[in-house]
């Protein structure tokens, strides 16, 4: 399973709105706020561009959960 820290990294870095936050990445909001909600995956491009503008690696936005076996969730 992958999760993310959008909602993280908006609130405790940058302090804006979902709006504001989307508009920033160059996203439109409903995009941005499935993204966060986890509704749905940006496409491995639109991944790069965000960790881009947010100047961090994709892995600190994105992590996949896996179990105490080491299984994917």
């Amino acid at each position: 399973m992958i999760t993310n820290e959008l909602k993280k990294i908006r609130m405790q870095q940058y302090m804006m709105n979902k709006k504001e936050f989307s508009k920033f990445l160059n996203i439109a909001e409903q995009q941005y706020c499935r993204y966060e909600n986890m509704t749905s995956q940006p496409s491995l491009e639109v991944a790069l561009r965000i960790s881009n503008a947010l100047k961090i690696t994709v892995n600190e936005i994105w992590v996949l959960k896996v179990n105490e076996l080491n299984n994917i969730i």
